[in-house]
């Protein structure tokens, strides 16, 4: 896997300060996209263990509230082993951190659904580990600037710890109207 950026202080992408990793690699190739140059699988550096370790020491600071997961397209299929050991790493380490993953996946279709586009042997495991995604691909006719965390009408908050325990898709909800 490569990556475009880490990000180590960033307030856009989540709820509070966080870290964020722009992966590369992304098939969809959404209108309007506002990171095109990840679409590349080979955009950037190549991701090794020195990242995991550089991820895991910008995530220590008390004032950091967790990481967010960007693309290009995490549920790549390629991307998903190596994140999958970042956020094994990330959970043992920052139990109490938060992990956001943007996706234009819909998790119903592409990541749950048996022949999804997104599903792979990891994908479930993978999702285990993530509090909120952020799922579907920009639409630029949906586009809409007041929305918290999203570009685009279409794209969900879910809240996977409590769809989990529900049986069905919750949407976030941080109480910020």
């Amino acid at each position: 896997m490569y990556y475009g950026e880490i990000k180590k202080v960033d307030v856009a992408n989540g709820p509070g300060t966080r870290v964020s990793l722009f992966v590369s690699g992304c098939r969809r190739h959404c209108k309007d996209c506002f990171n095109p140059d990840t679409w590349d699988f080979s955009f950037g550096k190549p991701y090794t263990r020195e990242t995991e370790r550089e991820l895991l020491a910008a995530l220590a600071p008390s004032y950091i509230h967790g990481l967010t997961i960007l693309g290009g397209e995490p549920f790549e299929p390629e991307n998903q082993p190596p994140l999958l050991e970042l956020l094994r790493a990330v959970r043992r380490t920052y139990p109490d951190k938060t992990v956001w993953c943007f996706t234009g996946d819909t998790l119903e279709r592409d990541l749950l659904a048996e022949g999804g586009r997104g599903r792979c042997a990891v994908t479930d495991g993978l999702l285990s580990l993530i509090d909120v995604l952020v799922d579907g691909e920009f639409r630029a006719e949906e586009r809409d600037l007041t929305l918290r965390f999203r570009g685009s009408a279409n794209q969900r908050l879910i809240d996977l710890r409590a769809s989990e325990q529900a049986g069905h898709v919750v949407l976030w909800d941080d109480g910020a109207r």
